[in-house]
């Protein structure tokens, strides 16, 4: 406690009182080069403190969530599509980026999608293990 002390009442009193201050705007002009390096640890130390001031009563944006659908079956709760699987055929692909104009199939619009938010997505596709050969 005493070293804060004596930093706080002596040391820090002292070293402000030697810092080369000018007492008007224009007599930062006439200061030496070694008087501005002398200013370097002073006007960083209040810059930083300046900025975390600053950081940490700035008030935080907000996330707003985004709706991953933006426009399908809006209306409803739930999207809910269901397929019989006697009507799937040899291969098909449904859409999961909820951007396709023939939604639930997918038409490839997620590839502007993935080009525009630098995101990954693609469909889901099914195919029967004898469409293969």
């Amino acid at each position: 406690m005493e070293v804060t002390s004596h930093l706080i009442r002596v040391s820090l009193p002292q070293y402000l009182k030697s810092l080369p201050i000018p007492s008007s705007i224009t007599g930062f002009a006439s200061l030496s080069g070694e008087d501005w390096l002398s200013l370097i640890p002073f006007v960083g130390t209040v810059s930083l403190l300046v900025y975390v001031t600053v950081q940490a009563f700035r008030p935080q944006p907000k996330k707003l969530d985004s709706p991953v659908n933006l426009k399908i079956q809006k209306e409803n709760q739930k999207v809910v599509n269901m397929v019989d699987i006697e009507d799937l055929g040899n291969k098909v692909s449904y859409c999961r980026c909820w951007r396709s104009k023939k939604f639930p199939l997918c038409d490839g619009s997620h590839n502007k999608h993935n080009e525009d938010t630098h995101d990954n997505v693609g469909p889901l596709v099914l195919k029967r293990k004898d469409a293969e050969k």
